[in-house]
């Protein structure tokens, strides 16, 4: 059941945001997504938009760092981040991601990455130690728990947090239909909780819109609903037929035969702090 907040609130004082987050993630249906069947094609949208590029450059980064990077994935990141710092713990839940970074290193014969198989939502400072730098990048949407998270990372980390998480304006597609069958789309929650859980914390982040330059492009229908997270589940079959046939009207074909919306943009926005001594 999608978790409604209310319209009227006395004191807005008195929100609190963890707990919305949670009820936020709660209504995903999809939580619980098997990253290992998607190891092997995640790269191939991972960058889209220039999202590496433009993560890099804005993190604050010295060649005697050490990194954790939470949610590593098959090393998009940390196979970067490896050049630009001391070492690397690369971290994440789907041993074929790990696979897949482990190997992809080995390929450009980088010796400063450390991986490690771990729930990233339950990682403390005794499983991996301290780091100069945390990075989650795209990998805290699923975390039910956000503030025992952050309240962890911020032991890790020994000058940075960097996080980057879903802006508002993703997901138009799936609102558009939702809208026209007069029900409420369970998105994931945006920026916009996490940024008041960390002020309810004491902690009192910078936010950055990450400038990225593409839309997204789908090799086919089911391509989109996987990479999409749009479970239908909780639709009746006919409004399913209804949904499928609303995405088909709503993608266009490009040159390379892929499918597009061009208001089908990336919207990832960065929420880093620097941890207190």
């Amino acid at each position: 059941m999608l978790f409604k907040i209310p319209i009227k609130i006395d004191d807005p004082e008195e929100i609190d945001w963890a707990y919305f987050w949670e009820k936020k993630v709660e209504a995903k249906d999809d939580i619980k997504k098997d990253w290992d069947k998607e190891a092997s094609r995640f790269g191939k949208y991972a960058v889209c938009g220039g999202y590496n590029n433009e993560l890099l450059s804005k993190l604050k980064l010295d060649k005697e760092d050490t990194v954790l990077d939470l949610g590593c994935g098959e090393g998009n990141i940390t196979i970067p981040l490896s050049k630009q710092v001391k070492s690397v713990t690369g971290v994440d839940l789907s041993e074929n991601m790990l696979e897949l970074l482990n190997k992809n290193a080995q390929k450009e014969n980088i010796n400063n990455i450390k991986t490690m198989k771990r729930d990233l939502s339950k990682i403390t400072i005794n499983d991996v130690g301290a780091h100069d730098i945390v990075i989650a990048s795209r990998s805290i949407n699923r975390v039910l728990n956000i503030q025992e998270l952050i309240a962890n990372l911020n032991e890790i980390a020994n000058k940075y947090v960097f996080i980057t998480i879903y802006g508002a304006n993703n997901w138009k597609i799936e609102k558009e239909f939702y809208e026209s069958i007069d029900k409420e789309y369970p998105e994931f929650p945006t920026h916009r909780y996490l940024f008041n859980a960390l002020l309810d914390m004491g902690i009192s982040p910078n936010v950055e819109n990450l400038t990225l330059t593409n839309h997204r492009e789908y090799e086919n229908l089911d391509d989109f609903f996987k990479r999409r997270n749009w479970n239908l589940n909780d639709l009746t079959d006919s409004e399913k037929e209804e949904a499928i046939e609303f995405v088909k009207n709503s993608l266009e074909i490009n040159e390379n035969g892929n499918l597009f919306n061009k208001e089908d943009i990336v919207d990832w926005v960065l929420i880093w702090w620097k941890v207190k001594d």
